[in-house]
């Protein structure tokens, strides 16, 4: 009798603890049901989308050299005897660069002076002493250096872009922290089937002592403007599935996945033709990890300025 007491009582203390589990369990899945399930926060860097222009351009190199130039050449060959000019020389109309003798063994002749067809300053080092030259050897060449332009050969896939009156930068080696500004004032008709180039002439928009002719300038050629649309780094946007979409972070600090068109890109930064509207704050770093509702704490200068 007592060990049937027993079981009895071990069977109604198991079943106790099974309701008071089962009660337990019911309390607490209730509790979890009335909480907010916790979120993912991302660090991102945002940018209020603005409108700007793209400022499309080319980089080559070219040769500065004088406006006006002309080749100095003797009346009869001859051998140089004697150099009056060396480079950068100023010189006059009139003035004797050189002579020649043209004398030929067994004979003598009147030395024949070279002379300096136009005013302006020597830009071609002249022939040495002792050189033999005919009417058709250029002795040097004189040139207004107040007056200086720059020459350049543009690769032929950028030819329908050229045009007289595009803007260019020139930077020039001896000045790295100068720029100086130059606009194309001539286009060659006809291309270089040979470079498959075609040259155009830049002139300096102001005159500036620090520029010499025979420089050597690297130019920056703007092309072609893009306006009218939002512009935002590249790398903000997101491709999923070939589709581009960006993050816009909205007032509670989550973000909205935006599908968007894509126009122009120059340096990293490209045209955001829809999708996005100026004034939005949009995800401009971190956005790879990001979905549709994310939430996101936004460490950017601008936000930080704000508060």
């Amino acid at each position: 009798m007592k060990k049937s007491a027993m079981i009895v009582i071990v069977v109604l203390a198991a079943a106790l603890g099974v309701v008071v589990y089962a009660v337990y369990s019911m309390r607490r899945a209730a509790v979890m049901r009335g909480r907010a399930p916790s979120q993912t926060v991302s660090t991102v860097r945002t940018q209020i989308a603005a409108t700007a222009t793209l400022h499309d351009y080319i980089n080559t190199n070219g040769d500065i050299e004088a406006v006006n130039s002309v080749s100095v050449y003797p009346d009869i060959g001859g051998k140089i005897v004697s150099t009056n000019v060396t480079l950068g020389s100023p010189v006059r109309r009139g003035d004797v660069i050189a002579r020649v003798d043209p004398s030929e063994p067994g004979s003598s002749y009147t030395l024949s002076p070279v002379l300096a067809p136009i005013n302006g300053s020597i830009i071609k080092t002249p022939l040495k002493v002792g050189t033999k030259v005919t009417t058709s050897s250029a002795v040097t060449t004189i040139g207004d250096i107040a007056s200086l332009q720059i020459t350049a050969k543009i690769p032929e896939r950028y030819v329908a872009s050229l045009r007289t009156g595009l803007k260019a930068e020139i930077s020039l080696e001896a000045y790295p922290d100068a720029v100086f500004a130059a606009t194309v004032t001539h286009v060659s008709p006809v291309l270089d089937v040979n470079a498959r180039t075609k040259e155009i002439v830049l002139t300096f928009d102001e005159n500036d002592s620090r520029i010499n002719a025979g420089m050597f300038g690297k130019v920056k050629l703007y092309t072609r403007d893009y306006g009218g649309a939002v512009a935002l780094p590249s790398d903000a946007v997101v491709t999923k599935g070939d589709k581009p979409y960006l993050y816009v972070v909205k007032d509670d600090d989550t973000v909205e996945q935006r599908e968007i068109t894509l126009g122009q890109s120059v340096d990293g930064v490209v045209q955001v033709l829809s999708g996005i509207e100026e004034g939005e704050r949009v995800v401009v770093e971190g956005g790879q990890v990001l979905s549709n509702g994310a939430k996101v704490r936004d460490i950017s200068s601008a936000v930080r300025g704000k508060e």
